[in-house]
């Protein structure tokens, strides 16, 4: 069978089992909230795949043959020079199996408890043993609102994944079902859950766009992990290009000899699900840091400047405090907005880019127009700089936590040749729905975006504007239209009337009515105290 087909068949098969898999465990799930479930169910296929990579190292210490001989297969230094977490008996899944189905279960230290206790237990056993999951992991499963039947079914279920013996097969099915079920749970918490997760199309358009194939990769708002994720399998899809550009038989495939990670997370959460989604990958995960204060006031990566920066921001986020950073030194272009925190993490993906770094991220499109207390100034700075590359209009319902309407924006500081050039895409019209709410891109839209902007880019011959679809606009056009960026304005497309969102509209015009408010108190103080100093003379 060709190469081709096969990994067609592998993939549907993959398909088949996340589907059905989900359909299970969904089943499973009861009355529990699937806010709620998604740690016990993610938490799970986590141990699955640690005990599965644990187990194929163990067998071949075992066999002690070659390089392995003489070695103790119970020495968790032989793991961690393997990359390996070391897994302790209690928690290796044979006896999580065994003990699925038990109402009671004795622990080597005489404590009694259910299959809930010691799915806990094994979880403090595991972060003991390997301090970089240290507060890591989920100890949810003791919890009174979890079933314990349905806890063993689940285990039962998780335990039917076959993965042989490579490693490699475990780490490729098990991520992608935790994915999988990550974009799932999303889909079931509806608004919430996309505040730990960007839709996988969106994520691989923004990988694919900017092609992070060496350097620093950053993402100060990083959810789940998504965007590393991407960035590693675009790696590994690649290979053509590091064997066309490499040195024989020298060159290395490994991501994490190619790219190195860092990331921020303001919820503690949602950066345990990122840390536990990156290790099953095998990704290093000891750069993506933690604090309830977020990029804005706390950056943890001050000094990082990044190759590549991708990144799906709150929409809009008027909670930013942004009164505590008048003097940051980020503001480059112009002091952000108190009310809205948009054109803070643009300036803020800016500062964090090294001298030849690209960017590219998730923005509400209102980003594109707004004038908003002072935003269009840092918008006009920003394109005169000659830092924006390309804007994306994107269609509507691809998110699950907003119907605002939302575009990607490009910069870069690598623009040699097209430095008064930004490209202009119109992806309205593109996609395909997933259900009444959701839709989606195809893997088709996404190519025909990214082969646009890279024909474009690389200024190839195949680059020509599309009536409806793309266009190449010089800066003298984008200054004529006051440093508009909506797309339609120069592909030709008239915007929709209706492709804007109230709450938005409504929640930006009272930003500007209590701003122009506090003015007129200021105003009126600076009055009274005038009029306090006149004399009166008779």
């Amino acid at each position: 069978m060709p190469k081709a087909k096969q990994a067609d068949k592998k993939n549907n098969e993959l398909e088949s089992l996340e589907a059905t898999l989900w359909q299970s465990a969904d089943k499973l799930r009861k009355n529990m909230d699937a806010a709620e479930y998604k740690h016990v169910v993610l938490g799970l296929i986590f141990l699955k795949y640690i005990s599965d990579a644990f187990e194929v190292l163990h067998s071949r210490l075992v066999n002690g043959k070659g390089e392995y001989e003489g070695a103790d297969p119970e020495d968790p230094n032989e793991y961690t020079a393997e990359k390996v977490f070391f897994v302790p008996p209690i928690a290796r899944w044979k006896p999580i199996s065994a003990n699925a189905k038990k109402t009671e279960i004795l622990l080597d230290n005489g404590k009694k408890v259910d299959i809930g206790g010691y799915v806990d237990e094994v979880m403090e056993a595991i972060e003991r043993q390997n301090l970089s999951l240290k507060g890591v992991l989920p100890k949810v499963y003791a919890r009174q609102n979890l079933d314990r039947a349905s806890l063993g079914g689940l285990i039962d279920l998780i335990g039917t994944i076959a993965l042989g013996t490579d490693e490699a097969i475990s780490k490729d099915v098990l991520g992608q079902v935790y994915e999988y079920f990550l974009g799932q749970f999303a889909l079931a918490e509806g608004k919430k859950g996309g505040q730990f997760y960007t839709p996988r199309s969106v994520v691989n358009l923004l990988v694919e766009m900017l092609e992070p194939y060496e350097g620093r990769v950053f993402d100060p708002c990083c959810g789940s992990g998504g965007m590393f994720v991407q960035s590693e399998k675009f790696i590994t899809a690649h290979r053509d290009h590091y064997k066309k550009n490499g040195n024989g038989n020298s060159i290395s495939f490994n991501p994490a000899d190619r790219i190195s990670i860092y990331g921020q997370e303001s919820n503690q959460t949602t950066w345990r699900l990122c840390k536990m989604n990156l290790a099953i990958r095998g990704i290093d995960s000891s750069n993506i840091r933690w604090n309830n204060e977020g990029s804005f006031l706390n950056d943890l990566h001050k000094d990082l400047k990044a190759d590549f920066l991708l990144a799906n921001p709150p929409f809009n986020d008027s909670d930013w405090s942004g009164d505590l950073l008048k003097d940051d030194a980020r503001w480059k272009y112009g002091i952000p907005p108190t009310g809205n925190a948009n054109y803070a993490w643009i300036q803020h993906f800016i500062y964090h880019l090294s001298p030849q770094g690209m960017a590219g991220f998730v923005l509400a499109k209102g980003s594109l127009t707004s004038k908003t207390s002072g935003e269009g100034d840092i918008r006009k700075a920003v394109i005169e700089a000659g830092l924006l590359d390309c804007i994306i209009n994107l269609p509507a319902k691809l998110f699950l936590n907003t119907q605002i309407p939302a575009c990607l924006w490009f910069l870069s500081r690598r623009k040699e040749g097209r430095l008064d050039k930004v490209l202009f895409i119109d992806a309205r019209n593109l996609g395909y729905l997933i259900n009444r709410r959701t839709k989606d891109f195809t893997d088709e839209d996404i190519s025909r975006i990214t082969d646009t902007y890279h024909a474009w880019r690389n200024k190839a011959d195949g680059y020509q504007d599309v009536p409806g679809f793309c266009k190449s606009i010089t800066l003298d056009e984008i200054r004529e239209k006051d440093y508009v960026l909506t797309p339609g304005r120069y592909i030709g497309l008239p915007d929709d009337e209706d492709d804007f969102d109230f709450a938005e509209r409504f929640g930006k015009l009272r930003v500007e009515l209590d701003e122009q408010m506090k003015e007129e108190t200021r105003l009126n103080e600076i009055i009274l105290e005038n009029l306090a100093r006149l004399e009166i003379k008779e």
